[in-house]
């Protein structure tokens, strides 16, 4: 039985590199793609509205995704892996960009992959690599990437080492990333406890504060009027 380390999954952290805030990624633009929301419908659905309120649904069944839901408030601090067949194999506690420095939220896509990379905007004063297994996903320098999931980024994910080795290996040019403002644990949670993830000390406290008010949802059971609406319930079925 695995235990949730980071979402307390111990396969998912061995270690993790403690890199100060002004060495860890590349240089963000911090006025776009901010405002724009992608709210989860589903597992595999998503309703996508941007900064002019236009909104359209985008289904990503039958493509392997990756869900960050941001390291802030009212979502999970988390990333999940979604392969083609809809089983969610993977899951980590992140983080994400600092106030000012907000990750941009969308549905993209890998644009490319750098196994070794140092931050051009923010390199380390050492000469160490602080962007190493970086999946980048927009052209102003977003990667989910290896680094302190302690500390929050220039607008960057910060993933642990072995998640970010593991993600880096499974990804290709043609996975999409989805990044959330929005809680998607609850449509994965069943997923999660079936391959056996569960809490233990180590699991981060924002994910233990989140179980105890989450309310799952059941595969095939529509979701409530807002997954949205689990901060008025405290309990929840399960071991966590």
């Amino acid at each position: 039985m695995r235990n949730w380390k980071t979402i307390g999954l111990t396969i998912v952290t061995t270690a993790l590199m403690f890199l100060p805030l002004a060495a860890a990624n590349a240089k963000v633009d911090k006025s776009k793609n901010t405002r724009s929301r992608v709210i989860p419908l589903s597992k595999t659905e998503f309703a996508v509205i941007d900064d002019h309120g236009k909104e359209k649904k985008v289904d990503l069944k039958g493509k392997d995704f990756i869900v960050v839901s941001l390291r802030e408030k009212g979502a999970d601090g988390a990333a999940y892996a979604v392969d083609r067949d809809g089983v969610v194999w993977w899951a980590a506690s992140i983080s994400s960009g600092a106030e000012g420095h907000e990750t941009p939220s969308g549905i993209f896509r890998v644009l490319r992959k750098e196994r070794y990379y140092m931050s051009k905007a923010h390199p380390d004063p050492k000469g160490i690599n602080n962007m190493d297994f970086s999946l980048f996903f927009t052209n102003r320098g977003h990667a989910i990437h290896m680094g302190n999931t302690n500390a929050m980024s220039h607008g960057c994910i910060h993933v642990g080492e072995k998640g970010a080795n593991t993600m880096f290996k499974w990804a290709t040019h043609k996975t999409k990333v989805v990044v959330t403002r929005e809680h998607y644990l609850p449509f994965v949670y069943y997923d999660l406890q079936k391959v056996g993830y569960r809490v233990n000390k180590k699991t981060p406290a924002h994910i233990k504060a989140y179980l105890k008010k989450m309310v799952p949802i059941q595969p095939h059971m529509p979701a409530p009027a807002a997954a949205v609406a689990t901060e008025n319930n405290a309990s929840h079925p399960g071991v966590f």
